[in-house]
């Protein structure tokens, strides 16, 4: 925050200074639409829905099995004997408490498998941000701001030139 409030203060002060002896060249990025839409991005989430599509499936069977195994208990367990009832929400236990732990570690295997894939693709979005800045002579770019207009958005060009 503070690094933010320094940068617009020497805006602020620059722009005067700027404006009587160049003009100031000031581009946005949208990087959330870079991640999302880039070719490299949408190959990286392929790539990780192909690679976890399968345990994802498997914690989907387990969860049919639960609630049918909880479904036949309500409407079985009246009439079960007093041990098979018992064994029976035994394994219902059981097997909520490994649905639990397996999703548990594949939302931490995703989000890690995330992060590896995206931090490249992060670094070929600056890479691709910085060239365009140095071959069009851009003064300073900017993301994540709160409003910028349509006429210093320069995302479909580093999208451009991140999916070449």
């Amino acid at each position: 925050m503070k690094r933010m409030i320094i940068l617009m203060l020497a805006l602020t002060l620059a722009l005067p200074v700027a404006a009587q002896t160049a003009e100031l060249k000031i581009g946005y990025v949208n990087t959330e639409k870079l991640f999302r839409d880039s070719q490299l991005a949408v190959k990286a989430q392929k790539k990780l829905e192909k690679e976890f599509q399968v345990r994802e499936q498997n914690i989907q069977k387990q969860v049919k099995q639960a609630r049918d195994l909880q479904a036949y208990l309500e409407k079985e367990g009246l009439t079960l004997a007093e041990a098979d009832r018992v064994k029976k929400q035994k394994d219902l236990a059981n097997l909520s408490r490994d649905i639990q732990h397996d999703q548990r570690t594949f939302r931490e295997d995703l989000n890690q498998r995330k992060n590896e894939e995206f931090a490249s693709v992060q670094e070929r979005a600056r890479k691709a941000i910085m060239e365009v800045a140095e071959r069009e002579k851009y003064d300073l770019i900017l993301e994540n701001v709160i409003y910028a207009s349509p006429k210093v958005d320069i995302t479909d060009r580093i999208l451009k030139s991140l999916d070449r």
